[in-house]
């Protein structure tokens, strides 16, 4: 069941990535508009969308979970951290093709996943490992850009989605509940984050080569990485832990967290490459690539999950 749901929102998703790059092709929009659409969907739609995935009741059960769900998403960090920094070395990754292993889009494509394919109920336990991958984003990830240069501490703390995150667990544990005029305008906003994700990357789709792309051979070396040997190893050790029931078999919870995993290369990839001129069409190109791939990944890897 839950396999089919994916598989559906994959396909209207792919629809709408379609459609942006139709937009782009037929000259009614440039691939440079899609600036907008980025800029919207990171202080607009994701943050509407987080808030309201707090907008639940409250009690001590949930915030063990949501403290799991976050010590699970630092320990899968920390374990790309070390994975990433020794194929570094062996298959000689530059920074971008190191980072886009590392970092997955779990903004734009996990939360309007889940919501569809499990459920808004869900979708709270997106904003934990959003929250651990936003610190390890603005300090590793820009570390690796910037060698040597510092931790940016404002960037990370006042990063939006950050925010967002913060204000809705203050919410929560407070039990305030949004005027539903409010919580509803939040929610057709929150609605807005799959297909903006989409038409983003198919106008910029429509901006390059798309076969000069496909013949850069390490492309598709930094693709199976991201989509199947780094949720693989995960899967495996998630499976070893439901043999030894240390977890439950099949768990939601864990499901969320294993789709944040299993997606393509993070977006801000590419906005780092373009601030410290690190090649940042590479940067577009694998987020690309990997978008278009998880499309057949991802349901294979959740019907394994779940088997």
């Amino acid at each position: 069941m839950i396999t089919t749901l994916l598989l559906q929102k994959i396909v209207e998703l792919l629809l709408m990535l379609l459609m942006g790059y139709a937009l782009v092709k037929t000259g009614v929009l440039r691939t440079d508009d899609s600036m907008i659409l980025s800029k919207l969907s990171l202080y607009l739609f994701s943050p509407c969308t987080i808030v309201m995935a707090f907008q639940v009741e409250y009690d001590a059960a949930l915030l063990g979970k949501l403290g799991f769900s976050a010590l699970l998403s630092l320990l899968i960090h920390l374990f790309l951290l070390l994975f990433a920094g020794g194929l570094r070395k062996v298959l000689k990754l530059d920074t971008v093709e190191e980072a886009s292993v590392i970092y997955s889009n779990a903004g734009n494509l996990v939360i309007p996943l889940v919501s569809y394919v499990l459920g808004e109920e869900w979708v709270i336990y997106c904003s934990a490992f959003l929250a651990v991958q936003l610190f390890f984003l603005w300090t590793h990830g820009a570390y690796l850009f910037q060698k040597g240069a510092g931790f940016q501490w404002k960037k990370i703390l006042l990063n939006i989605n950050l925010l967002a995150i913060a204000a809705g667990f203050l919410l929560m544990i407070l039990r305030i509940r949004l005027p539903q005029i409010l919580g509803e305008t939040f929610q057709s906003m929150g609605d807005m984050l799959g297909p903006a994700a989409m038409l983003i990357t198919g106008m910029l789709a429509a901006g390059i080569s798309l076969r000069k792309v496909l013949q850069n051979r390490r492309i598709y070396l930094v693709a199976v990485l991201r989509l199947l040997v780094v949720p693989g190893c995960l899967l495996l050790v998630l499976k070893g832990l439901m043999a030894a029931g240390v977890i439950a078999h099949g768990s939601y919870q864990i499901l969320v967290t294993f789709f944040a995993v299993m997606t393509p290369a993070a977006s801000t990839i590419t906005q780092l490459a373009q601030i410290h001129n690190r090649n940042a069409s590479y940067a577009g190109a694998i987020n690309i690539v990997t978008t278009l791939g998880c499309m057949i990944t991802m349901p294979i890897l959740v019907w394994l999950y779940l088997l």
